[in-house]
């Protein structure tokens, strides 16, 4: 088949677009820049931006399904940038798809769109768990909405689903675990509040391997047709261990320092505050949607996306940590 993948540069994106090509499709990626990854890979690259409707449909042409992973992500930033790449770009890609007959869409979604303050989530499904409100951050506002359209466009002409992988880590990851080596090392990591709140967490292979997964099953009237799962290894850790044992695979100190939660949310809205007012360049290093992420109890179900469309997660906690270390090793 021929299949798009929207944000194919990015960690999951490359991922997603490797073992497409391994399964023997011919796959085009849809990027704000070009990689030369995905040159090695043969895979086609169109230069656009998602809320350009016209680039979105150009890229679309041609194709049998489209793998919708791009999105802005991020803690802080103008809601209408937000809005433009998530809302306006998934509206965008659903358009291509009904222009050009596309039957089937994967969409990469988030848990963010059930955040709800510290209301913990523990073993919840996407059926039992709410979208949340009172999003204090836009990518998670953004992406409920986005969520809700690509379900709403599932019908018989256009098959859909949305997956919600939970904190994607690995090798390749450009974006969280540098980040937290670079506080651990500059002593500026925190554990908000005690650090014994379980959370899940997703391997890189495992996010990519729920995708095709669900993408292997679905089609119009499919029991994953129309309907949004949480993705996860199905290994919840306390926030502690799992930031320290990530820590430890690249050899970067132990966070071991606490912030009692009250203190982070209110630094969190000074930083808010003050990145508003002045304005600083770059994202607060806390706000309070992520004090409230980094204390709350977050870990999901496996149970209705291993039934409905098989999914098992292949590689373990410790098995990914090992490939980690070694990648991180043979890179440093």
């Amino acid at each position: 088949m021929k299949i798009l993948v929207t944000g194919g540069g990015g960690f999951l994106g490359q991922a997603l677009c490797r073992g497409l090509v391994e399964r023997g499709h011919d796959v085009a990626s849809f990027n704000r820049g070009h990689y030369a990854e995905l040159d090695a890979l043969d895979v086609v690259q169109h230069r656009g931006d998602l809320a350009d409707a016209e680039a979105v449909h150009a890229a679309a042409a041609g194709c049998d399904a489209v793998f919708h992973n791009a999105a802005k992500a991020g803690a802080w930033g103008p809601y209408e940038d937000y809005h433009r790449a998530n809302v306006l770009g998934t509206r965008n890609v659903i358009a291509a798809c009904r222009a050009h007959g596309i039957g089937r869409l994967v969409y990469t979604s988030t848990p963010s769109v059930t955040h709800r303050a510290t209301h913990p989530v523990e073993g919840g499904t996407a059926d039992t768990v709410p979208y949340g409100e009172g999003f204090k951050a836009p990518y998670a506002t953004t992406k409920a909405i986005a969520e809700r359209d690509v379900l709403a466009a599932n019908d018989a002409t256009l098959a859909t689903v949305a997956l919600r992988p939970r904190l994607i880590w690995g090798p390749g990851d450009n974006q969280l675990l540098p980040r937290l080596v670079q506080r651990a090392r500059a002593g500026r990591l925190r554990l908000v509040g005690d650090g014994h709140n379980r959370v899940d967490t997703t391997y890189i292979d495992n996010a990519a391997q729920a995708h095709f997964d669900a993408f292997e099953h679905l089609a119009p009237g499919a029991p994953c047709a129309g309907h949004a799962y949480f993705i996860s290894n199905g290994e919840p850790l306390t926030m502690r261990d799992t930031l320290n044992r990530l820590l430890a695979a690249v050899d970067a100190p132990a966070v071991e320092k606490t912030l009692p939660f009250p203190l982070a949310y209110a630094i969190g809205a000074t930083c808010e505050g003050l990145w508003s007012l002045l304005p600083l360049k770059g994202e607060p290093p806390l706000t309070r949607f992520l004090a409230e992420q980094l204390v709350t109890p977050h870990w999901y179900d496996m149970a209705p996306a291993t039934r409905d469309f098989g999914y098992v997660p292949r590689v373990s906690f410790d098995e990914g940590l090992a490939r980690l270390r070694a990648s991180w090793h043979a890179g440093h």
